[in-house]
């Protein structure tokens, strides 16, 4: 209604929270692989075929990068022992101080992703004479996984390794492989695909399957070779509990010493050149880049943990404090102590209309109909071209005046209804509600006591056959009307609704009138009365129905200028946070209420359901089904509660689930549509609903006269 000039609405930021949403699920998904990373050896659960026999029946160490595969093995009476899956903070400082205690040499093969969360250990490995392998990035069982994938977890174990280092490994172990006589052809192939990026393959002759921890004894005689043959050794640092590992090899060392056998690294053992190489600034970088990529998600990850606790942390508050405010509310309301005197003072309902004609002749029919003694009722048309004046007129009903404006908007439509009003207590009402008989009645009645300055009464979805219009009902008895409640309680309000509002004429008069410079005129207008030092408070009897929006194109319109206008009211009104007395109040419980769960709290919603994603792809199901189930009880029982309240039925609970894929969705990307509009600095102009009469169905009024 209210004539804003606006430019057009910013669109740019949807591409941008669009990117941002994909950022942030990349960068979980990768916390998610890095996280994951499992242990073990042995082959995978898949069956296959065995590998060709050239490969089978040779040495541990493969060279694939030829035609035909060439083997070597370990010389008799050495010993190449292998650590996998580290490294680890707690296991493998323990195996480097056995080893070094007992002056031998091992190669470890490593794990890209805690190469990048201990890089001093691999760097300590490296100092102390050892040799270094790959192990893949993320524990991937490379001939499962697609080529792609087997690439990416090379590429990326090399990076981590020279980010670390300044080195480049050649030699790789693929997890869940084991002895030559075991390899199977999709583990050949994914060594043959290993070979063209320069990788050798290393098996083992002896697997001691040690993170199966059977026992010190048997690790030592799993890893003490035959009749002094040589052997490559599979042991493990990381992964799980090695401490049976570390006790293994303190006895290992001495025995097989003792023996003949010297330990040395699996390039010195089969007499090849250093299997590191010197890594480029390109690979040295890019090394670096993916630690901090990886550090970085973890960061994320953590935060996106701390935001999800701390939502749930305020959302079981806000829950606890809306039961004990609404319980508190119950018994002053229904069950009050002492018995008030009635109210009949004389009523002035002020009905603002712009193309209201759908609606007009139904709303001024339920006001008329009111079974109060004293009450007019003042059409103020703002110019409307559907001739909604000329409906009112026709009705020629006694105590209905018309006036007629051009337009000037909402605010400038109830300013004049206030100045030419004749009673003392005033009710503003929309032109799309409809009252019930006893609504002015009922909503009157606290004024009885002279220090409250306005009262809100209780707005209700009348168009609710449909689901958008049970989502909505659902929203105006939890979202609002529970609030409002707390809101009593607590000296609060911060709105009284458009739709059923009464105040008293002096006060209006006192605050200048119905403000005209947000779009929530009732919100600013319900907190400049509280900064004037009035109560306001809630009557739940007093009931309007409303036409809610019916399609989402409207709601949209409709919730971007409410919330809109709710942030310009509070930006007005932010020095009630210095005030004392219902200004303060308002200031120090209103204003950060709203702030939190309809600004804050949504603007966070996105990365929250990218959170919701990102578990369904890493997080075990049965916990998510069971977080889900146990927030939707939580909703339900809030639903049930607020429903109980205000004596509705049931039945639109079971369109709850649906409401938080669609509807929820809906209203926290108009807060960020809303959000990014007071931040360029747009003028939102007014956004007017289409009205289609289902308001004036509700009472059978049928089609407005004509």
């Amino acid at each position: 209604m209210a004539r804003h000039v606006a430019r057009p609405d910013p669109r740019a930021h949807w591409l941008l929270l669009l990117l941002g949403l994909l950022v942030l699920l990349a960068a979980l998904s990768f916390n998610g692989l890095v996280t994951n990373v499992g242990g073990g050896s042995g082959p995978s659960d898949a069956p296959a075929s065995p590998a060709p026999r050239q490969a089978t029946a040779g040495g541990p160490v493969l060279r694939l990068d030829g035609p035909t595969p060439v083997t070597r093995r370990m010389p008799s009476r050495t010993v190449a022992l292998t650590f996998d899956d580290g490294p680890d903070p707690r296991w493998t400082p323990q195996v480097l101080d056995v080893l070094r205690r007992h002056h031998a040499h091992a190669t470890f093969f490593v794990v890209g992703a805690r190469i990048d969360e201990h890089p001093e250990l691999v760097r300590r490995i490296l100092a102390e004479g050892h040799e270094i392998g790959s192990h893949t990035f993320t524990h991937a069982d490379l001939a499962a996984v697609p080529r792609w994938r087997a690439r990416f977890e090379l590429a990326w174990t090399r990076s981590a390794v020279a980010g670390a280092t300044g080195r480049e490994v050649t030699l790789l172990r693929l997890p869940f492989s084991s002895t030559t006589d075991s390899l199977t052809t999709p583990q050949y192939q994914a060594l043959r695909d290993a070979a063209g990026s320069g990788h050798v393959g290393v098996l083992t002759d002896r697997d001691t399957r040690d993170w199966q921890r059977p026992g010190v004894p048997a690790i030592v005689r799993a890893a003490s070779p035959p009749g002094g043959a040589g052997a490559v050794v599979l042991m493990h640092d990381g992964g799980g509990d090695r401490g049976q590992t570390v006790a293994a090899l303190d006895q290992l060392l001495p025995r097989l010493t003792r023996e003949g056998y010297r330990f040395t690294t699996v390039s010195a053992g089969i007499g090849a050149p250093d299997s590191m190489l010197p890594a480029g600034a390109g690979a040295r970088l890019s090394g670096t880049a993916l630690r901090w990529a990886q550090t970085g998600a973890g960061w994320l990850a953590a935060a996106m943990n701390l935001l999800l606790g701390v939502a749930l942390v305020l959302a079981v508050a806000r829950l606890a404090v809306q039961v004990v405010c609404a319980q508190l509310h119950v018994r002053r309301v229904r069950r009050p102590r002492r018995r008030r005197p009635e109210v009949y003072a004389p009523v002035s309902v002020i009905v603002p209309a712009y193309n209201e004609a759908a609606n007009i002749a139904a709303t001024v029919r339920s006001l008329v109909a009111s079974a109060y003694p004293a009450l007019e009722v003042i059409v103020v048309d703002d110019g409307s071209s559907d001739g909604t004046a000329d409906i009112v007129e026709r009705l020629r009903l006694r105590g209905v005046r018309v006036i007629r404006q051009a337009n000037a908007g909402k605010p400038a439509a109830l300013n004049t209804g206030i100045w030419a009003a004749r009673a003392d207590l005033l009710v503003l009402v929309d032109g799309d509600t409809v009252f019930q008989p006893d609504t002015v009645h009922r909503l009157v009645q606290g004024f009885a006591d002279s220090t409250v300055g306005a009262i809100s009464g209780n707005t209700k979805v009348a168009n609710r056959r449909r689901l958008l219009g049970r989502w909505q009902h659902l929203e105006y008895v939890i979202g609002f009307n529970l609030d409002r409640r707390m809101y009593d309680v607590l000296e609060c309000m911060p709105t009284i609704p458009g739709a059923i509002g009464a105040f008293r004429r002096d006060v209006l008069l006192e605050v200048a009138g119905v403000p005209a410079d947000t779009l929530a005129e009732d919100t600013d207008l319900t907190m400049k009365v509280l900064r004037a030092g009035w109560r306001v408070v809630y009557e739940e009897s007093a009931i309007a129905w409303t036409e809610a929006p019916s399609s989402l194109r409207q709601l949209w319109r409709q919730r971007y200028r409410w919330c809109y206008g709710t942030m310009q009211a509070m930006w007005k009104h932010r020095h009630a946070l210095t005030e004392r007395g219902a200004g303060g109040r308002l200031g120090r419980r209103g204003l950060p209420y709203l702030a939190m769960f309809q600004i804050l709290l949504p603007l966070a919603a996105p990365a929250v359901d990218v959170f919701a994603l990102y578990g369904l792809l890493f997080l075990p199901w049965s916990a998510l089904v069971l977080a889900w189930a146990g927030l939707l009880l939580l909703q339900g029982f809030t639903a049930a509660y607020a429903l109980r309240l205000d004596r509705e039925r049931y039945g639109p609970l079971w369109t709850l689930p649906f409401q938080q894929l669609v509807y929820r969705q809906v209203m926290y990307l108009v807060v960020v549509q809303s959000v990014v509009t007071a931040v360029v600095g747009n003028r939102l102009r007014w956004q007017r609903m289409v009205r289609t009469g289902e308001a004036a169905a509700l009472v059978g009024a049928g089609q407005p006269v004509r």
